[in-house]
């Protein structure tokens, strides 16, 4: 997809808060059942909120990794309703935490697809941000083969989120393959990036793709993955992680539910970037 996609920043509650701020991401291995990957990433959100986690992040696909590509668009919701939506909205405010849905199936202009859309919560429950996936994964290797152009309709808008913890920049899974995206969100103290990355192409790949977005962009990560096998047959690499702007692994959960915790540093991030101001010395400026 050309650079011409529009760089929308949604304006939420913002403060210049320098308090170290506790981040989570949550890995699953999400099955067929949105009942059962709803309860399941319940138990784990509340495990994080209770470490201290004030922005939690789910990874891609948490409500629905399907036996077949299609399950997703009988599951798929209208924008502000549904069960996967409510649930996002009630947990958020139960626990008085930003939520960050990696990927919820919405409703899109074909009938035979979705929208594969990162919504996020405030404290209070509001949805006050949405990012469509602009890349779509494709592959043909062996015999594994993606094609998600046949279930889901592409976004066009990058999207930004002013927080109580700065900017944060949203985008899932395939995305992380193409920096010219986050070079476009602008200078954003986090990047999110709910997967579900294939094992062959996550053993050889994620981790770089991952570290290399923070390194660049001297940003936090917090990297939410799917990860294990899934009663579909599919194998998913995990290795959920929370980068630091230095490209450190401050947490990481190689397989299996569970939760990556780490706290930022705002002012940490602010000496980097003074220090070391890469942002500041681009000379090739994306057009958008």
């Amino acid at each position: 997809m050309a650079i011409t996609s529009r760089l929308k920043t949604t304006k939420a509650k913002s403060t210049n808060n320098q308090e170290l701020i506790k981040i989570a991401a949550i890995q699953m291995a999400s099955g067929p059942s949105v009942a059962a990957n709803l309860s399941e990433a319940e138990r784990l959100i509340e495990v994080a909120a209770n470490q201290g986690a004030k922005l939690v992040v789910l990874p891609e696909y948490f409500a629905i990794m399907g036996m077949k590509e299609t399950d997703k668009v009988a599951v798929r919701e209208q924008e502000g309703k549904g069960p996967i939506q409510d649930f996002l909205s009630k947990i958020a405010k139960d626990h008085g935490i930003w939520l960050i849905g990696g990927s919820v199936p919405m409703v899109s202009n074909f009938p035979n697809k979705v929208r594969n859309s990162c919504l996020v919560y405030d404290d209070k429950g509001k949805q006050v941000a949405r990012y469509d996936k602009i890349h779509l994964f494709g592959l043909d290797l062996g015999n594994e083969h993606y094609h998600e152009e046949n279930t889901i309709e592409s976004g066009n808008d990058i999207q930004v989120v002013d927080t109580p913890f700065g900017k944060i920049g949203l985008s899932i899974c395939y995305d992380l393959r193409f920096p010219e995206l986050y070079r476009a969100m602008g200078e954003v103290n986090i990047i999110v990036i709910p997967a579900a990355f294939t094992e062959t192409t996550g053993k050889a790949h994620w981790e770089t793709l991952v570290r290399a977005r923070a390194i660049e962009n001297l940003s936090y990560v917090i990297a939410a993955a799917q990860g294990g096998y899934h009663l579909s047959g599919r194998e998913t690499h995990g290795n959920s992680m929370i980068i630091d702007p230095w490209g450190v692994i401050l947490d990481r959960l190689p397989r299996g539910s569970g939760v990556v915790i780490a706290t930022m540093n705002p002012q940490y991030q602010a000496s980097l970037r003074k220090s070391l101001p890469a942002l500041k010395h681009r000379t090739i400026k994306v057009v958008s």
